[in-house]
């Protein structure tokens, strides 16, 4: 049998396993919700979106005698795919969100009692008073000349929309600097991409309020929970994203005046109405609509950079931190400097191998960047370089204990120096023996910066939660994404072997 021919054939059968697997995915979507009122949600599984109100108000039913469940998601689309997939019973959301879910989703429906009302603001430091009076100011202007309502109208109403879209002035000098505002691109009709631009009510609102303040604005999509973290420790300067006013976050944050009522309401798979798309009709809704695609190489060059420069810093940590170990446990304790360095390299190990990545990266961002304009990228690279370094520094340690110390001797005795012997007798071989403990911690590295998100940074992962978010279509996504995740890791293993053999070629000469 030919190459061609058995490539096509594996072609062939990767289609129907993605069909068949598809098609289960549609079917396991066809039993019906048993909530019919909001009286019936007692006893539930709900699924609400981590830190909005809806997760506050399902919070009262959790715990109760009846057995209800409250399901928390970092995004609504994710509790929806819940739905489709009747892993929970309904989902508690805004309104506008919830309709535009179930007009891409015709077995979703809401329940026609409201579940509670509520009134969206913007939220603003506590420290920053002067910009929430600027800010009050601006959207007293807004509401006053119809501007705010012409943005409403035109992404809500069948009748409006799309007729009434806002325009940015592009006659302001923009001399009062750039207008930060962290927001969560992932809740239509209020912020969300469309051909891989941030629109929505709430994204237009900020940009005629930038327009009244004469700034620049700049819009950085991260995770719902993170915005107002974001704006307390001065990343942004605004956090847009459906705040509802509640007495508990205003202890923390300042909410602007009001802008729009809204609803929570309940949806529920209905059962009936469901589309069963082909694995070609899936495939062009994921990636070739409006373009979609071009979310993955955009993301996709953020992780290969993060991987890539994180790496460096890690090994020329490890280097660094392991020989100033091994020179201390190598009886030089008499030399102040390495007793020091020695104790400092030894509590950054034990922090950084036992605290999770996740709180470093944002510890990182919040606390040590607080109040710093650099890019979430290079924080990112910082804060995984730091990361890797720890085990990096553990992996070569290991590595040049291994040498035989009658090389070290040797060396010694042949009149190089300390420093003369580590470089060109003893590391050279460390790293050899180290080079697959090494490797493997670049592929942790490769797998943990799936997490950039948290900080407003796209990478692989974030491009197909963007999809995933877009379509409500969950496996093709989270295939292509495992994919290239994959691919990456094939080529990575093929270089590294490349090396180990030519190390051994070398060894033999």
């Amino acid at each position: 049998m030919s190459k061609k021919k058995k490539i096509m054939q594996l072609w062939l059968m990767i289609c129907i396993c993605f069909s068949f697997l598809s098609g289960c995915g549609d079917k396991q979507a066809s039993e019906k919700s048993t909530i019919a009122t909001i009286d019936d949600i007692a006893g539930a599984k709900i699924g609400v979106q981590l830190g909005t109100t809806g997760d506050i108000f399902a919070s009262d039913y959790e715990g109760d005698e009846n057995g209800t469940e409250v399901i928390r998601y970092t995004k609504g689309a994710d509790a929806v795919q819940a739905l489709k997939q009747n892993k929970i019973d309904c989902v508690i959301i805004d309104e506008q969100p919830a309709l535009a879910f179930c007009n891409k989703n015709p077995e979703l429906q809401i329940l026609e009692e409201e579940f509670a009302v509520e009134d969206y603001a913007l939220v603003i430091s506590k420290e920053n008073p002067e910009l929430l009076e600027q800010v009050n100011a601006a959207l007293d202007e807004i509401k006053k000349d119809g501007t705010l309502q012409a943005i409403i109208e035109n992404y809500i109403g069948d009748e409006t929309k799309g007729k009434s879209p806002y325009q940015k002035d592009e006659t302001l000098s923009r001399e009062n600097g750039t207008l930060h505002v962290a927001s969560n691109l992932e809740f239509p009709p209020y912020e969300y991409y469309e051909n891989g631009v941030g629109v929505g009510i709430d994204i237009d609102l900020m940009q005629a309020i930038a327009d009244r303040l004469n700034m620049e604005l700049v819009v950085t999509d991260m995770q719902f929970d993170s915005i107002i973290v974001s704006v307390q420790s001065g990343k942004a300067d605004i956090g847009a994203s459906g705040f509802t006013i509640t007495e508990e976050r205003k202890k923390n944050i300042n909410f602007s005046d009001t802008y729009t009522t809204s609803k929570q309401v309940v949806i529920v798979n209905s059962g009936s109405g469901a589309e069963s798309l082909s694995f070609a009709e899936k495939f062009e809704q994921v990636f070739l609509y409006n373009n979609q695609w071009t979310y993955i190489p955009k993301g996709l060059l953020n992780t290969i950079l993060i991987t890539f420069f994180s790496g460096i810093i890690g090994v020329v940590l490890g280097v660094i931190v392991s020989n100033v170990r091994v020179a201390y446990e190598r009886n030089d304790q008499k030399n102040k400097l390495i007793v020091f360095l020695n104790a400092v390299f030894k509590l950054y190990i034990t922090v950084f191998r036992g605290t999770p990545m996740m709180v470093q990266l944002l510890i990182t961002y919040y606390v040590i960047f607080a109040h710093s304009n650099i890019s979430p990228l290079l924080v990112a690279v910082i804060a995984f370089g730091l990361n890797s370094g720890a085990y990096v520094s553990e992996a070569i340690r290991s590595g040049i204990t291994a040498i035989d110390l009658g090389q070290f001797e040797a060396g010694r005795s042949l009149g190089l120096t300390y420093g003369q012997t580590i470089r060109y007798v003893i590391l050279p071989q460390a790293i050899k023996v180290s080079l697959p403990a090494i490797f493997n911690e670049f592929i942790a590295l490769l797998k943990e910066s799936s997490i950039v998100g948290y900080i407003g940074l796209m990478d692989l992962t974030k491009a197909g939660d963007i999809l995933r978010s877009n379509t409500y279509e969950a496996f093709l996504p989270l295939i292509a994404v495992a994919l290239l995740y994959l691919i990456i890791v094939i080529i990575m293993t093929a270089l590294v072997s490349k090396l180990e053999r030519k190390l051994k070629k070398d060894a033999r000469l």
